[in-house]
């Protein structure tokens, strides 16, 4: 697949047992501007209200706030993006933060004793794009796919540990991997054409920097499926792990119990 055009509804819905006081909440639900992707329409919806700003890793970002007693937060995300296929998965980039910013462990993606352990065996440091490849073949024997296995509060080492995972787990786990070899990498939040592959829909994989002899810059890696990003992929967000690229993330008092529903629909035209 060289170029896709893809249609996009994503449809989430808080509903809470009893009122809440207020609720904020980030959004990045909008597709990152890159040279491989470019949005003809896109639009979100919600209750609340909203402010636009960019965050510190470049995304464009919502923060919505909700004042006055509500029992439902409903955001509703949609549009039409044209998506190039990148050469070999090779995404060049303008800007102004260092690579270097993505060598930073977080608590998510903290390499404990285990998987400094399992990067000496499967990385080395300055590893070509065909290493990273592997490394990505590794993780899916080590961390099965399994929904519902894990929370987004799950570390990489808890990952690991369990041997069981999903797409932000595979993520989180190659990050500290390359971490522990000094390699920048970073977590990327976005969209996967389901009609390409299994585990599509909302998805997360990740940019790993390279040093080869004709590039040095980003290439993209889907973790769970060891393969280069396609045009079958939509770009929301990067950031260092899980937490600082989410498509949603908030926080609110009040409400008691919490039910979430999410739909999320993606076609090629």
């Amino acid at each position: 697949m060289k170029q896709a055009t893809l249609s996009i509804r994503h449809e989430t819905i808080y509903r809470y047992s009893s009122p809440v006081g207020y609720s904020i909440v980030q959004l990045r639900l909008s597709p990152r501007m890159e040279p491989q992707q470019r949005p003809l329409s896109w639009n979100i919806v919600s209750n609340g209200q909203r402010r636009d700003f960019i965050d510190s890793f470049g995304n464009s970002s919502q923060m919505l706030s909700i004042t006055v007693p509500h029992q439902e937060v409903h955001i509703l995300a949609s549009g039409v993006v044209e998506v190039d296929t990148p050469d070999r998965g090779r995404m060049p980039e303008r800007s102004l933060l260092s690579p270097l910013a993505f060598t930073v462990s977080t608590r998510l993606t903290e390499a404990g004793a285990a998987i400094r352990a399992f990067a000496s065996h499967h990385l080395q440091a300055g590893a070509s794009t065909s290493q990273l490849l592997a490394l990505t073949e590794t993780i899916r024997q080590a961390v099965v796919y399994q929904s519902g296995a894990t929370a987004v509060t799950t570390t990489a080492s808890d990952a690991l540990a369990l041997g069981l995972g999903v797409c932000q787990d595979h993520a989180h786990l190659f990050l500290a991997c390359c971490h522990t070899q000094g390699i920048p990498a970073r977590y990327v939040s976005g969209y996967l054409d389901s009609g390409q592959t299994e585990h599509g829909a909302s998805h997360a994989w990740v940019d790993v920097w390279v040093d080869e002899v004709d590039y040095s810059g980003w290439v993209s890696i889907d973790v769970t499926h060891s393969c280069l990003q396609h045009a079958g992929y939509c770009r929301l967000a990067v950031g260092r792990d899980y937490e600082s690229a989410a498509p949603i993330r908030g926080t609110r008092r009040g409400g008691s119990e919490e039910k979430m529903s999410v739909q999320v629909d993606i076609s090629s035209q």
